[in-house]
């Protein structure tokens, strides 16, 4: 397997896992949701021959290599800016915790993500068939 089918296959399972656990465990599947995007994304780049070591570093390639070339919407930006910011509660809280609806909105959010690179990239989705 690729190491781009790779990052797809984890973001779509991941994706699937937020989905789930939404209203058990809003905390978690914040985090989740922010994984799927983060796959989502560094699959789209994988893709592209470029491989990141920091999420600081994915989220700025996201920003100015996707977004600002108008490769993505613009969309997918603030989808991703929030997913970070609900990873930070959901992993982070210091009190503070994701709520279900928030939770959910986060899943929406990962999945406008993974749809976007679905359409830079549409065969992604075949890219891990045997």
């Amino acid at each position: 397997m690729t190491v781009f089918a790779d990052f797809w296959e984890r973001a779509r399972r991941t994706l699937a896992t937020a989905q789930r656990d939404a209203a058990l465990d809003p905390d978690s599947a914040a985090s989740r949701a922010y994984y799927a995007a983060f796959y989502a994304v560094s699959a789209a780049l994988a893709k592209e021959g470029r491989t990141f070591r920091s999420h600081g570093g994915l989220e700025a390639a996201l920003h100015a290599d996707l977004v600002r070339t108008r490769r993505v919407p613009q969309q997918v930006s603030f989808d991703y800016t929030k997913l970070v910011q609900a990873r930070h509660v959901g992993d982070y809280g210091g009190g503070l915790h994701v709520a279900v609806e928030e939770a959910q909105a986060a899943v929406e959010a990962a999945r406008r993500v993974l749809d976007a690179v679905l359409r830079l990239h549409p065969d992604l989705e075949r890219a891990d068939a045997p």
